[in-house]
């Protein structure tokens, strides 16, 4: 077994959206356990080298690649450079992600298909590029005991229903069956298949929620734990699920939610 914080040494992580937030949380987690990380980005190329950077920092190896992941050719343009760079890929963390927000009777033909296209198409883009380089590189004993391992980022709204955000929310039902299917049919050629579902966590994207003590306290609400989750509490499952110490976790949703699944509303008898 490798030591706790190098559990990944040798390996090559490709993660999407990893230039702020949850994103760039999972690429330094993943660098700092030893993995070569390629960090996805569409439009934040700061961001994008301020996640090489941390990861460079922890002693990591790490570059940057832009790439729309709803985009075919972008996204195997993106997977061969990092089979030209670090030899092959191990670990997809299928995270890039977004919101576009309207009442169901305003939202227009295109906010819910862009929010599709990256939060679910992207994922399946993504998810086989990643399945094709397993296959073509075939299994490393010394690397993991898994042909490669494939983490989707969802949310607790593949269970709790959105109002409001009925395409951000149908996108996260979407990965929850896709991910699970891909596990059945995956599982065979040792192809490791799960979910993070993370709760409230602190990033830019729901900044308005906890920014202010009042609109904190009106979250922690939703929270039995009574804290915020950090980008690092996601990071840090995401390092764990992606090393041989989680090998016979397959097709599980795993909530990193402080217990927002578990209807707080009934706590004091509904």
């Amino acid at each position: 077994m490798k030591d706790n914080r190098q559990r990944l040494t040798g390996q090559t992580a490709v993660v999407t959206g990893a230039s702020s937030g949850i994103g760039m949380a999972c690429a330094v987690a993943l660098g700092r356990d030893g993995a070569n990380v390629v960090v996805n980005y569409a439009g934040n190329s700061a961001g994008a080298e301020a996640t090489v950077s941390a990861i460079a920092e922890a002693g990591g190896k790490a570059f940057a690649v832009k790439a729309d992941v709803s985009k075919k050719d972008q996204v195997e343009a993106m997977f061969r450079q990092a089979v030209d760079t670090y030899g092959t890929v191990d670990i997809l963390i299928n995270n890039a992600g977004l919101q576009k927000d309207a009442p169901f009777t305003e939202m227009s033909l295109e906010d819910w298909q862009f929010v599709l296209d990256v939060n679910l198409t992207g994922q399946f883009l993504c998810a086989q590029a990643a399945v094709q380089e397993f296959m073509r590189r075939g299994f490393r004993e010394e690397a993991s005991l898994s042909l490669g391992k494939i983490i989707c980022m969802s949310s607790v709204h593949e269970l709790i229903p959105w109002a409001g955000h009925v395409n951000y929310a149908a996108s996260k039902g979407g990965v929850m069956l896709m991910m699970k299917s891909l596990a059945q049919e995956l599982g065979p050629m040792k192809v490791r298949v799960n979910s993070i579902a993370p709760g409230a966590i602190k990033t830019p994207i729901n900044r308005s929620a906890w920014q202010t003590p009042e609109a904190e306290q009106r979250l922690l609400k939703l929270i039995p734990y009574k804290r915020v989750g950090d980008t690092s509490d996601i990071g840090n499952v995401c390092a764990w699920l992606a090393s041989d110490e989680s090998d016979y976790i397959h097709g599980a949703t795993i909530f990193v939610d402080g217990g927002m699944t578990l209807y707080p509303g009934f706590e004091d008898n509904g």
